[in-house]
């Protein structure tokens, strides 16, 4: 792919149901997915989840999910930067509702998979949240659907809030490689999102093969950036600007994990 296929600016997967429709097929992969609804006051989304699970996670206000005879009340949030959601895991061949009495918009994020697994509430008390990196590579981390805190068949999917001025994705890192016990094959979406007006942040893949994926895109809020392999990393956050990024990534693997190597040029002094 080149750089134009990587970097979706605001609007470019848009269309009538999503702000934002990333599928297998559009990223040119196998695996993950990406969409975001936004509702207006009393407004509901019906979706048929197919052959892929998907996470309801509320980017600004809440709503109520309806699955499998469940029903899922979000609280949501005001903004990705007040703090953590919690959210609903939707399963795959589900018909689904989101409703919204105050409108918001919703990420969904998803992956193909082959388990059919219960649909779940994700409390926000019990998502997991760590400060990672150290100095101006500091940067928040809640790993709400992380390989270790949350049972899916092939989803990962966390969110990172790096403060404005910082730097995060950082050594540089990939997994584009299948080496069990060092590295798993993942595909990976970045979604972006910018605290306050005119915002904007940076965000680096560089190749890690002949050929690869090499990207340096200026993003805003509403931006996404497909990382099918590579380097990726720097994340970076223009100063007085936290940046917000969610990451969606599934792969292959018959072992649901997230493992990474770093940039061996990049580490000294940095993880």
């Amino acid at each position: 792919m080149t750089s134009n296929d990587l970097y979706l600016a605001k609007g470019a997967t848009a269309n009538a149901r999503y702000a934002v429709d990333i599928d297998p097929k559009r990223a040119g992969w196998t695996y993950c997915g990406l969409r975001v609804v936004e509702l207006e006051p009393g407004g509901t989304h019906t979706f048929d989840t197919g052959d892929s699970e998907w996470i309801v996670v509320p980017l600004q206000g809440g709503c109520t999910v309806q699955t499998d005879g469940n029903e899922f009340q979000l609280s949501g949030r005001e903004s990705v930067f007040s703090g953590v959601t919690d959210f609903a895991y939707v399963p795959r061949d589900a018909r689904a509702q989101i409703a919204s009495g105050a409108g918001g918009r919703f990420a969904l994020a998803g992956a193909k998979c082959e388990r059919r697994l219960p649909a779940r509430y994700g409390p926000a008390p019990e998502v997991p949240q760590e400060e990672r990196g150290s100095g101006n590579c500091t940067r928040h981390v809640r790993n709400f659907a992380s390989a270790d805190a949350f049972d899916c068949d092939r989803l990962i999917a966390v969110e990172v809030v790096t403060p404005g001025g910082n730097w995060s994705s950082y050594p540089p890192h990939k997994h584009d490689e299948h080496r069990p016990g060092e590295e798993a094959e993942l595909e990976e979406i970045y979604y972006f999102e910018i605290d306050g007006p005119n915002g904007f942040g940076y965000q680096r893949v560089s190749p890690s093969r002949e050929g690869g994926s090499d990207v340096l895109a200026e993003v805003r809020s509403g931006d996404a950036v497909l990382v099918p392999d590579g380097w990726h990393g720097p994340s970076i956050a223009q100063p007085g600007h936290d940046m917000y990024y969610l990451n969606v990534m599934a792969g292959p693997g018959d072992t649901r994990e997230w493992r990474i190597c770093f940039h061996p040029d990049h580490t000294e002094g940095y993880r």
